[in-house]
């Protein structure tokens, strides 16, 4: 199952116009007032790979099968939806099933286009989101402490760890500090993830800016982009109008020289994609015959076992070995017999981690 990225973020600052680009499968609508997407649009996109291009033009494969994110577009938020106002709590169950988040503010100015939080501010926008998502994490924190409370001063041991770690995680958000800054142990680190936490997930900023910033970005995405740079997270910069106008072209020489036009090498959404991959911490491995070549998506450091899984449960179950060529190689080589033949292709056992781009052929027996 693909992971999933949600796109987050205050009324009317291009969240849907964004998910009508991005999705290759769903289109959400895009209208000027509040709450247009109410129930969450689900869209898969493909992540673009030139690899995949490369190795299917040498394996001539009856399909080309890339892998994908699974993108949802989520309701707007309001100030004050930890308590329930606007849509809040529909939209905050909705970030809870996600696996990163894609927050798009509002970079531009349009008196045409509503907006309830008075002048442009994409500093205030983007405190109103996160002020929310922790509140609603302390929330979640006292109640779980509460029902806690009794049986760890009664001696439970088995609940102490998960106790103090909650409560170490409830002080660091009571300074307006998300959880995934928390200074935490893998231990603390594995049962901080089993609840799900709002402000644990990691986040992609988009900067949604006018047709004319597009290339350099303007003074709203200056002010974002250094306010982001103190914590460590992504950004990109991007006029989602032009993004959606480029996905309508089903035409690719028409779509090049739609993009000729406003002096682009490749489309923004491109590298909206490879940077969700990324911050899910995501890798790519490939399997290649006649019949298809493939991208399968695995987590950064899966041993081969791990990554055989992906493919079918019986190839981790009876895992015995795997094949493996590096893409270089292969792409040097111009084949599997050619790559065999001169040494490059590999014989790797369970201990095996898999690198990004390798060729892989797993033999299992169940």
């Amino acid at each position: 199952m693909p992971l999933k990225a949600g796109i987050v973020g205050l009324p009317n600052v291009g969240k849907s116009t964004l998910f009508n680009a991005v999705s290759n499968s769903a289109k959400a609508q895009a209208s000027n007032y509040r709450f247009c997407t109410i129930d969450p649009n689900v869209g898969l996109v493909n992540v673009p790979d030139e690899r995949l291009d490369k190795l299917a033009a040498l394996v001539n494969p009856e399909r080309i099968v890339p892998t994908q994110i699974e993108i949802v577009d989520i309701a707007g938020l309001v100030k004050g939806a930890s308590k329930g106002e606007g849509l809040g709590n529909k939209f905050l169950a909705n970030i809870r099933e996600v696996d990163a988040i894609i927050h798009v503010i509002r970079c531009f100015e349009d008196a045409n286009i509503l907006r309830d939080e008075g002048p442009i501010d994409p500093i205030s926008d983007k405190e109103i989101i996160e002020t929310e998502l922790q509140l609603k994490d302390l929330e979640t924190i006292d109640k779980k402490v509460s029902k806690m409370e009794k049986l760890v001063k009664s001696g439970d041991t088995k609940l102490k760890p998960e106790y103090d770690v909650l409560l170490k995680a409830k002080e660091h958000l009571s300074h307006g500090k998300n959880i995934l800054s928390l200074a935490a142990n893998k231990e603390e680190q594995a049962l901080l993830k089993e609840n799900f936490f709002l402000t644990n997930k990691p986040i992609l900023y988009v900067a949604n800016v006018d047709e004319a910033s597009m290339h350099s970005g303007n003074k709203f995405s200056k002010l974002l982009e250094d306010a982001v740079k103190k914590e460590g997270a992504g950004i990109i910069v991007m006029s989602n109008n032009i993004e959606a106008q480029i996905a309508e072209f089903e035409d690719p020489e028409e779509r090049a020289v739609f993009m000729e036009e406003y002096k682009m090498t490749e489309p923004a959404l491109d590298r909206l994609i490879h940077s969700a991959y990324n911050l899910l911490n995501l890798s790519t491995y490939f399997t290649a015959g006649p019949m298809e070549v493939r991208a399968w998506t695995i987590s950064k450091g899966w041993k081969a076992p791990q990554a055989a899984g992906v493919i079918h449960s019986d190839f981790e179950k009876g895992f015995i070995k795997a094949e493996v060529i590096s893409y270089d190689d292969f792409i040097r080589y111009g084949s599997e017999t050619a790559c065999r033949e001169n040494g490059k292709l590999r014989i790797e056992g369970k201990d095996y981690t898999v690198q990004d781009g390798d060729i892989m052929h797993f033999r299992f027996n169940v």
